[in-house]
């Protein structure tokens, strides 16, 4: 059976598939290779030939073509390439001087197609309307696609037709959500120029970016539920990492004074608009630091990367509400954004009394609970959605945060605080928890929960403790949510919307 054949009935093909699939046939027919292998040498790209326009230059393009308005011997086609799009002018017999006409008159008339990746030489003119465009001399076949991509449609007066819209297949079929959708692209742009703005900061202040690893025999630095898996040469248990904590804390330990990493997490839990179960969180500490210091840092930092994003203003729009980076931030503690918010007094009440509030209040709560992770649950319900504008929730009870210090001045509650910003947790940072002795009772009291039933109390792990008995000085870490961060400075509400895959359901094919 011929190849093409084959691969036709490989699969059910649409009539404009089995179409595209003949002028596939009919190119390698007339000896071009729909999918060449030399280079193309691109010289100009949409935007930076727009950008200072000038006439009677020699350019040369590449990209897909979007459309095309055929008149006869003269053509015009739109370019689209990672910048954007330019106007493309066709003229048959300055593409085919001589007298076989084949280049124009069936490949780019009859056998291109919507989507196709083509690489044009010419020369740049304005047309009579003073349109910039490029009158091409010579163009190339570079990439012929089989399957037609959505045609979007926008009416002179804004209304959009045929919209690749649904999330199901936009998340599933990215790749097909970047070509149609322009707008998706620049959500991706401006996450890669927000991690380089917090990259350059840190180095700046000359932190050391490092690399911890992924696959962990310990599941540490916080309460979650890991993915497990097996090493088959070793014979044991691995985990994908849930926090890259404990790691840069032992590098402090090892005498760096500031540690950062990007960090691929994982977390075996549920999924919904501010959860995927794989995730970026940026990771910070620096010796000789507190928690009241780090506040102070990131305000400034954050205030820093919105005018990044932004044009140089620190306030954005989120969900049509304007949402201000200007520090200083808001300041609330635990207990009193709880009393504030759910008429609960936590310094009163004992476990079972805060599962009593929590049950008069409507929350779901079992026995396998203990204080901290009731607390967790009643500021999740009750209080952490009231917190638009950005708002520092400060010193967490000490039952509530196994890896930090005890507070200073306030028996029970440690030196902690999160970041919220339109009601989601952005920032978790501590003044880090640096005595050995106070560290080992801490993981005791999670393996005591643990044995209760709780399946995301942390492990104890035995070598970060013996890293503690070497000495770690007074530090201070951060976690920030990046695909939360970037959410919040690109006006998206769900997580998914900037993430290039999110995790979905397999298809079946």
């Amino acid at each position: 059976m011929p190849r093409l054949e084959a691969y036709l009935c490989s699969m059910i093909r649409s009539e404009q598939e089995q179409v595209r699939l003949g002028s596939l046939q009919q190119l390698r027919d007339l000896g071009i290779n729909p999918y060449p292998a030399e280079e193309f040498i691109v010289s100009h790209r949409s935007e930076d030939l727009r950008d200072g326009f000038k006439e009677g230059v020699e350019v040369s393009l590449a990209g897909r073509m979007m459309s095309r308005r055929i008149m006869g011997k003269a053509s015009f086609a739109e370019l689209k390439d990672a910048q954007g799009s330019f106007q493309l002018y066709l003229n048959r017999d300055e593409i085919c001087p001589g007298e076989d006409k084949t280049l124009y008159n069936s490949v780019f008339k009859k056998l291109l197609d919507r989507g196709d990746f083509i690489g044009v030489k010419g020369v740049t003119f304005l047309t009579k309307v003073g349109e910039p465009s490029v009158k091409v001399l010579e163009f190339k076949v570079l990439s012929k696609a089989i399957r037609p991509l959505p045609a979007v449609k926008t009416d002179e007066d804004g209304n959009v037709h045929d919209a690749f819209s649904d999330p199901e297949l936009r998340y599933r079929m990215r790749y097909v959500d970047l070509c149609v959708n322009d707008k998706v692209k620049d959500t991706f742009v401006a996450r890669s120029k927000i991690i380089r703005t917090l990259r350059e900061a840190f180095d700046n202040e000359g932190w050391l970016e490092v690399d911890t690893p992924v696959l962990q025999a310990i599941p540490g630095g916080a309460a979650a539920r890991p993915f497990a898996t097996h090493h088959n040469a070793l014979d044991i248990p691995l985990y994908l990492r849930i926090a890259n904590e404990l790691y840069l804390k032992r590098l402090i330990v090892g005498g760096f004074e500031g540690v950062y990493e990007f960090s691929r997490n994982f977390r075996n839990e549920g999924m919904d608009r501010t959860h995927n179960p794989e995730f970026t969180i940026l990771e910070l500490y620096v010796a000789y630091k507190d928690y009241n210091w780090m506040m102070k840092t990131i305000e400034n930092l954050l205030g820093d990367v919105a005018k990044s994003v932004h044009g140089g203003k620190a306030k954005v729009v989120l969900a049509g509400q304007e949402i201000d980076f200007t520090p200083p931030y808001a300041r609330i503690t635990m207990r009193d954004a709880i009393l504030e918010n759910a008429s609960v007094d936590i310094d009163k009440l004992d476990e079972d009394g805060i599962r009593s509030a929590c049950k008069k209040l409507g929350i779901d709560v079992d026995e396998s609970m203990g204080r901290g992770k009731l607390i967790d649950e009643l500021f999740g319900e009750k209080c952490e959605h009231q917190y638009i504008q950005p708002t520092f929730i400060t010193d967490y009870p000490v039952d509530m945060s196994p890896l930090t210090k005890t507070h200073r001045d306030k028996p029970g509650y440690t030196e902690r605080f999160e970041l919220f910003i339109n009601g989601t947790e952005v920032a978790n940072a501590y003044s880090e928890l640096n005595d050995p002795i106070d560290q080992r009772e801490r993981f005791e009291s999670q393996a005591k929960l643990a044995e209760r039933g709780d399946d995301e109390a942390m492990f104890i792990d035995q070598d970060f403790l013996r890293s503690l008995e070497f000495g770690m000085p007074p530090t201070s870490g951060v976690g920030i949510g990046v695909d939360r961060l970037v959410m919040m400075l690109t006006d998206q509400t769900s997580i998914q919307e900037v993430l290039l895959f999110p995790q979905m359901k397999p298809e079946q094919f």
